[in-house]
This record gives structure tokens, sequence and C-alpha cells, in this order.
């Protein structure tokens, strides 16, 4: 067909078009990372601590980048998400404990996402917190039940651009770079329990279950909206280029995400920290504090940043907890089905979003909510961890596609240092 390979020579596609086709669930999951909670609690290390913790971010990057290259590649080799394969090769008692605690934590994460949310609209254009958590929770639920996937993952990639808000925020104001690149590469660990309790926050934030199980499913659905698309175990000819393009995006995404938070912890430290404000609760508290020192225009970046970031991690969180619920009992599962087809597994996430947004309009307050979700997310992150690290090691599991030496050392550094983060936030809470 001469006709064809002409066309095909004449509009090759462009290097930008094959960059982006290579960022995906990876991108859009290092970006769901900076939720309106994850960014409180960057927010509350610059406050508090200055520049003293931007050390933590140039850590947390190699382990994320390794624990979330293996999530995606069990997804992608396997043709499983992370919930199928435990309960394919665990005993079910660990299965139920995980997804469990992992749809609570992800519930109350949800309601503590929606009232940031609302806080933060209510700055800007006032009304009634109540009325916007109720909107966002809404909306939410309607985009994930009715656009398919296709189209649906589009909206979080373009989502993920309101997230340079935090970088633009920083150059508004002056920064002392030789002190912060001291700070970064030359770090003093100061061993006091709410350094430590800050540092354990800080990993808990950036290293989250959720992630885990969101990756893995989403190179599923990757693998279901291409037709005769198998599992990489089965087709051994496309797992060169499929694991090249695992490790681009997840390289790239959590290279954006810590880069995100990084710049939260800069701003507020720039800002917040310098003009004695150390104690901040919440993001919305952050951009109320910023106002009157960075101007109005950071306020606004910063304001509008919450409200982005939250409409990318909210369905992220609904999500992960309906793909590992949906795993759990062998329902189908996947957001390119229509909602009639897959009943139970929209169900769960309707389920998620409601909860949130009740537990958002009640007098439960989100900070000690969060708090706790953060606990039960550290708690379970290490075991999930341990059987994902075991998942990627096992022969019938990923074929001969079992990961690497370096890969392997990375995700049990990550194990290791998560298992720290846990005991340490364990041991200062029992103090």
């Amino acid at each position: 067909m001469p006709g064809k390979a002409q066309d095909s020579q004449t509009n090759p596609p462009s290097s930008a078009d094959s960059w982006l086709n290579k960022l995906g669930p990876g991108l859009v999951t290092g970006a769901a990372d900076d939720d309106p909670s994850g960014i409180a609690t960057y927010s509350q290390a610059g406050a508090q601590f200055g520049f003293e913790l931007l050390w933590s971010l140039l850590l947390t990057y190699p382990l994320m980048v390794a624990i979330q290259m293996i999530s995606a590649r069990i997804g992608r080799v396997s043709g499983h998400g992370l919930a199928t394969n435990i309960r394919q090769h665990y005993p079910a008692w660990l299965l139920y404990s995980l997804v469990s605690l992992l749809v609570l934590a992800n519930t109350i994460n949800i309601a503590a996402d929606l009232s940031a949310m609302a806080d933060a609209v209510t700055l800007i254009l006032g009304g009634s917190a109540h009325l916007y958590v109720v909107f966002f929770g809404v909306l939410s639920l309607l985009l994930q039940v009715f656009i398919p996937y296709k189209n649906y993952v589009r909206i979080l990639k373009w989502l993920t651009l309101v997230l340079l808000a935090y970088v633009a925020t920083a150059f508004m104001v002056k920064i002392p770079w030789s002190a912060v690149l001291t700070k970064t590469f030359l770090p003093h660990i100061q061993w006091k329990p709410d350094y430590i309790t800050t540092v354990v926050a800080v990993f808990g934030t950036t290293i989250s279950p959720y992630l885990f199980f969101w990756q893995a499913s989403q190179e599923v659905e990757g693998m279901r909206v291409q037709p005769r698309v198998q599992a990489l175990k089965k087709t051994l000819d496309q797992a060169d280029k499929q694991l090249r393009r695992i490790k681009i995006d997840t390289v790239i995404g959590m290279a954006f995400s810590n880069l995100v938070a990084f710049f939260i912890v800069l701003t507020t430290a720039v800002t917040l920290h310098a003009h004695g404000i150390t104690d901040i609760q919440t993001s919305a508290q952050a951009a109320a504090a910023l106002r009157p020192i960075a101007g109005e225009f950071a306020f606004l970046l910063f304001t509008i940043g919450i409200v982005g970031t939250g409409l990318l991690a909210v369905p992220v969180l609904a999500g992960s907890a309906a793909y590992a619920v949906a795993g759990t009992f062998h329902w189908k599962n996947s957001l390119e089905s229509k909602p009639m087809a897959a009943k139970a597994f929209y169900g769960i996430i309707a389920a998620s979003m409601l909860f949130g947004m009740a537990i958002g309009l009640s007098p439960i307050d989100p900070i000690k909510a969060l708090f706790w979700s953060a606990v039960m997310n550290g708690v379970i992150s290490v075991p999930i961890m341990v059987v994902m690290m075991l998942m990627a090691a096992r022969s019938d599991i990923m074929g001969s596609l079992v990961v690497g030496l370096r890969l392997k050392v990375l995700g049990w550094l990550c194990t290791g240092v998560m298992l720290v983060a846990v005991l340490a936030m364990l041991i200062t809470m029992a103090s």
C-alpha cells in the first residue's frame, strides 16, 4: 500500500506527541500525591522548620520512583491490579485487612480534601463551605462515572498543570538560593520529637498506599483500551518498549510530584517561617497566611492550586478504593465500562465519595480525621510494600520479567525507610 507508506513518512508522529504518549499513570499518580492534605503537610514543614526539611524530598524521590515503578510493572506484566494478585496468591485475611484499612483511610482523606477545597473557594468567593463540599464531591463523582477512561485520563493529565502554580508562587518572593542548596544537600538533622514527627509526616504523605493500587490498576486500564493487547508476561516481544515507557512515565511523574512538594516547602519557608508564622494546620490556612506576606496574586495561585489538586486527587482516592474492593471480590472493574456494566465498582466509588462528603459536612474535625488517616496509611503501607516486593520477585506472577537487582534493592530500601518512619511515628505518639 504505497499511499499509506507515503502518508506515514510524510506525517511521522512528532517528538512531543511521542513523549506525551509515554506519560500517563505515573504522571497522574505523582500529581495526585500533592493533594490538599499533602499541601497542608508540606506547608507545615516549611512554616515550622524553614529550609531544614528540604533534604527529605530529595531522599524520597528515588524511593518513590522505585516503589511506584514496581507497582506499575506488577499491573502491566501480570495483567491484574494489586488486589487481584493478592487475592490469587496470598491468604484472604491479609487481603481483607489491607483493603478495609485502605478504603477507610481513603474515605477520610477524601473528606479532608473536599473540606480543604471548600475552604479554599470560601477564601476567594465567600459563601458556604458545606455547599462547596457537596459541589466538588458530586462533580468528581459524575466525572468518574460518566466520562470514559480514555477521555477522563486526558482531563487528569491536564489537571496536573495546576501544580505549576506552586512553582510560580515561589518565584514571586526573594529566595536565598545558597541557603536553600546548603540545607538540601548538607542537612542538619535534629533529633527532636516535633522534627521527627514532621519528617515522618512528609514520608507518609509522599509514599501512600492508594498510589500503589491506582498506578497498577491504571496500567491494566491502559491495556483494556488497546485491542489485542495482553499482559507482558505473555507478550515478551513488547516488554522492552512497555517497561521503558513505564520507567520514563514514573521517573517524570515522581520528579514532578517531588519538585512541586519542594517548592511548597520552599515558599512557606521563605514567607511564613521567615515572618514567625509556624503553626499551619490546613492548606487553606497556608494560603490565607501567605496573602499579606507574598501578595494577592501569590495567594490566588496557591489557593487555585488547592482546588485543582483536589479535583485531581479525590478521583484517584475513590478510584483506588474501588479497584481494591472490586479486585478483592472479583468484580468487573474498569473506568472504561458503562455504569450499568460495572455497578459494584462504580457503587464503591459513589459510596467513598458520599461518605467523604458526609464526614466533610459533619462536626468531625477534618484535621484530626486526616491525622488518623495518615496513621492508617503509614501502618498499612509497610505490609503492602512487603507483599508488592514479594510479588515482583515471583515468576508465577511476573513470568520471566521479575524485577532486577537495582530495582529490588531500591524497593526494599523504600520499605525499610517506611518501616522506620512508622515505628518513629508510633513511638512519638506513645511518648
